[in-house]
């Protein structure tokens, strides 16, 4: 009998103070918070949350470590409530749960986070046990937060190397999220991950940076320069897929030499609350649907379909819908113009 398809994922749970500002003020200055609300975080959480909610039967574990206060028992409680199996998200007595001041500008939808680490400090490759985990698939994340797996361990040169290699010889496929932080250190963590990737679904920055390339200035995307990134990234790793995500579209490339471009969802701009999550719940989409079976040109739409929804509001997960009502937006916003 087949091993039952799924996700375990592993690393970030944190809590999301999310904050909606009238405008970002420059140094000294004062800007007004228009609404407040916390919500779970991270990629960890944001992967397991967005898959449950896009499929409720769809089999999701996790790894990750909490504190026991307040922001801890928020989690745990999104965790149960969307029936994510937990008995590995470990809860640290007397601890303090890592949380994110998430401030997201009410005109663009731009975010920017202010992250204090508390108990994910704490995250190593030990806690990463994957024995009688039931899922298919590994989604890890984020390099260059967490000082026990960015450090080396054992004879790995850091510890998300060890991890992925633990997840493999368990048979698990692996896939790795990263973070908006500098070039230098997605280089220098994630390009040792490359060869023990089947997946890699990151934006159109974080490909440069792999690639040690530009791919765009001033927030415009140089679609011609990532298509060039990352042919040159997946031919430095393991990859089956590798999927690149910007605000106009995303291009996938496979490792049998397909390329597919696919626009974004043409969404409306009182519909947008925040751009907090989206690269999670976009992610989420290509996972759910290449996990199910689905053409790579239905995955990429679903995904551009899971990531608008989560545009509509504030919270990382708070605006995924069930799969079918997230293609239905698609149906109704339209897509942007094809992508050169």
């Amino acid at each position: 009998m087949a091993a039952p398809k799924g996700v375990v994922t592993a690393g970030s749970w944190c809590c999301d103070h999310n904050k909606l500002v009238d405008h970002w003020p420059s140094e000294d200055g004062l800007a007004t918070i228009i609404a407040e609300e916390r919500h779970g975080g991270g990629s960890a959480c944001n992967m397991a949350i967005a898959l449950k909610k896009l499929d409720p039967d769809f089999l999701v574990e996790t790894i990750g470590i909490i504190g026991d206060d307040e922001d801890g028992r928020l989690l745990v409680a999104e965790a149960d409530s969307h029936g994510i199996e937990r008995s590995r998200l470990r809860i640290v007595t007397g601890g303090r749960t890592s949380y994110t001041d998430a401030f997201a500008l009410r005109e663009t939808g731009r975010r920017t986070h202010i992250f204090f680490p508390a108990s994910s400090d704490l995250l190593t490759p030990d806690l990463c046990d994957f024995s009688g985990i039931r899922a298919s698939h590994l989604h890890l994340g984020l390099p260059g937060l967490y000082p026990g797996m960015d450090a080396p361990f054992a004879a790995e040169p850091n510890g998300w190397v060890a991890v992925l290699k633990k997840a493999r010889a368990a048979g698990l496929r692996t896939n790795m999220e990263l973070a908006s932080v500098a070039p230098d250190t997605i280089a220098r963590l994630v390009r040792p991950c490359l060869p023990v990737l089947d997946f890699l679904i990151i934006n159109d920055v974080e490909i440069g940076a792999l690639a040690g390339m530009p791919t765009g200035s001033e927030g415009s995307t140089n679609v011609a320069a990532c298509r060039v990134a990352a042919r040159k990234v997946l031919d430095a790793g393991a990859m089956d897929l590798l999927v690149v995500h910007f605000p106009a579209g995303a291009i996938a490339l496979t490792r049998s030499g397909e390329m597919l471009a696919k626009p974004s969802l043409r969404i409306p701009a009182e519909e947008i609350a925040g751009a907090n999550g989206a690269g999670d719940a976009f992610a989420a989409g290509i996972l759910y649907a290449v996990l199910e079976g689905w053409t790579l040109a239905d995955a990429l739409a679903l995904a551009h379909a899971v990531a608008a929804a989560s545009l509509r509001r504030v919270g990382t997960t708070d605006g995924v819908l069930r799969w079918r009502e997230c293609l239905a937006l698609a149906d109704r916003w339209g897509w942007r113009e094809e992508i050169d």
